[in-house]
C-alpha cells in the first residue's frame, strides 16, 4: 500500500525562539503523530531560531518572510500573495500567532482557498505603547477570514477579539517532564554549584519591557538584604539584557545574580528554583508560570496576569503598586515551602499537552 503524506498546517510567528507561544507551538509540535500530520513555519525574521534546528529534523518547513514594519507594508503584501499563490495547496490549515499581524496573512490564506485559518491570542496587554497606531491599522484587515479564533485566557481573548466569540485553548505542556523531582533538583544544583545556597528565587521568560525585570531586580535587592544566602537566576534573553545588566552592577549585586541565557532545559532549573517571581506589566496566560506549578513551586505574579493562571492554589498576585520590599516581605512570609507533586492537578485543569493536542487537531480537521 502507497504511504500516504502527512497532512501539512502552517504555523505563523515572528521568529521560533523561545517566547511563550513558541515553546506552545513546540510543546505541541513533539506531541504529534508526525506520520499524520506535520507543521511548517512561516516566520518573520532571516536570522535562524532557537527552535529551527529541531523542527527541521522533525521534517517541518521554514520559510522566511520580512518584519512585518510600516516601511515593509507594501514588500509584505507582496510576498504573501506570492508565498500562497505557491504553496497555499499544501495546507489544510493556518494557525497564526502574531496578534493583529495575523490579519494580513490570514486574509491572503483566504483568498488564496485556505478556508481553515485560525488565531490565537498569547497576550492581554492593555496599555499605550507606540505600535497601537499600527495595531489599529492590522484590525481593519480582520474580516471574515478568520474561522476559529482561539486565546490562551479569557483576558488574552477579550484583549483582541473584543466582543467576538472566541474559545479558550489552554496553554499546554508536557506534563510528565515538570513534575517535581527531587533527585534533579539536587543534581543540578550541585552542578550549578548552588547546592548550599539556601534560596533561590527564579524566573523564566524575555528580558524585555513587558516582564518588568527592572522591578524583579529591585525585589530581589531587597529581598537579599534579608536573605544574604540567595541568588536571583534569569532563564532567557532579550533587548534589555544589558540594560538589566547595569542595573545589577549598580546594586553591587553581580555575584548573586545570574544570567543563564536562553535554555534548552528549563525544567530542570525550575526544579533548582526555590520561588518563581513573574511581575510583568501585561500578560496573557504565561506558558512558564503553568510549567513552574507543574514543578510544585509557589509563584508570586503581578495582579496584570490573568487570574486563570492560578491553577493549584500556590500562586499570590500582588499589586505593582506595592514597593519592591512589601514584595519581597511577602515571598519571605511563604518560606521554606514545601514542594508538592501537581502532575494531576495539571492534568485536570485542561493543560496537559496530550490531552489538548486532540481538541487542536479537531480544529485543523475542521
Amino acid at each position: 500500500m502507497k504511504n500516504e503524506k502527512p497532512m501539512r498546517v502552517l504555523q505563523v510567528l515572528t521568529v521560533m525562539d523561545k517566547g511563550g507561544a513558541e515553546v506552545m507551538v513546540m510543546n505541541y509540535y513533539r506531541a504529534l503523530d508526525r506520520t499524520k500530520y506535520q507543521f511548517d513555519f512561516l516566520v518573520h525574521r532571516q536570522v535562524r531560531g532557537r527552535f529551527d534546528d529541531e523542527i527541521e529534523s522533525m521534517g517541518g518547513r521554514i520559510f522566511r518572510a520580512m518584519p512585518i514594519r510600516p516601511g515593509n507594508y507594501l514588500r509584505y503584501f507582496l510576498f504573501l500573495n506570492d508565498f500562497f499563490s505557491r504553496h497555499a495547496q499544501e495546507f489544510i490549515a493556518v494557525h497564526a500567532h502574531i496578534g493583529e499581524n495575523s490579519y494580513f496573512c490570514l486574509r491572503c490564506a483566504h483568498k488564496y482557498g485556505i478556508a481553515n485559518t485560525m488565531l490565537t491570542s498569547h497576550t492581554a496587554n492593555t496599555k499605550f505603547d507606540f505600535k497601537r497606531p499600527f495595531r489599529w491599522f492590522a484590525r481593519q484587515f480582520d474580516g471574515n477570514y478568520v474561522k476559529h479564533r482561539l486565546a490562551c485566557g479569557e483576558e488574552a481573548g477579550v484583549f483582541l477579539f473584543g466582543r467576538k466569540p472566541f474559545v479558550v485553548l489552554k496553554n499546554a505542556i508536557p506534563t510528565e517532564r515538570y513534575t517535581f523531582n527531587l533527585k534533579i533538583r539536587n543534581e543540578f544544583r550541585a552542578m550549578k554549584n548552588w547546592g548550599r545556597t539556601s534560596v533561590i528565587i527564579g524566573h523564566v521568560g524575555r528580558i524585555g519591557h513587558p516582564k518588568n525585570h527592572r522591578f524583579l531586580v529591585e525585589v530581589f535587592r531587597e529581598f537579599h538584604r534579608l536573605v544574604p544566602d540567595s541568588i536571583l537566576v534569569l532563564v532567557g534573553d532579550g533587548e534589555d539584557r544589558n540594560k538589566i545588566e547595569d542595573l545589577v552592577l549598580s546594586y553591587n549585586l553581580q555575584d548573586y545574580v545570574k544570567f543563564e541565557g536562553v535554555q534548552d532545559n528549563v525544567s530542570d532549573y525550575l526544579q533548582a528554583f526555590d520561588v518563581f517571581v513573574f511581575p510583568s506589566l501585561f500578560e496573557g496566560l504565561p506558558v512558564s508560570v503553568i510549567e513552574a506549578q507543574a514543578a510544585g513551586l509557589h509563584c508570586f505574579l503581578s495582579d496584570t496576569i490573568d487570574k486563570e493562571t492560578d491553577i493549584t492554589g500556590d500562586v499570590s498576585f500582588l499589586s505593582l503598586q506595592l514597593s519592591a520590599k512589601q514584595w519581597a516581605e511577602s515571598i519571605i512570609s511563604t518560606l521554606p515551602y514545601d514542594r508538592s507533586n501537581n502532575e494531576s492537578k495539571i492534568i485536570e485543569a485542561g493543560y496537559d499537552v496530550k490531552t489538548n493536542l486532540n481538541q487542536l487537531l479537531a480544529l485543523y480537521l475542521n
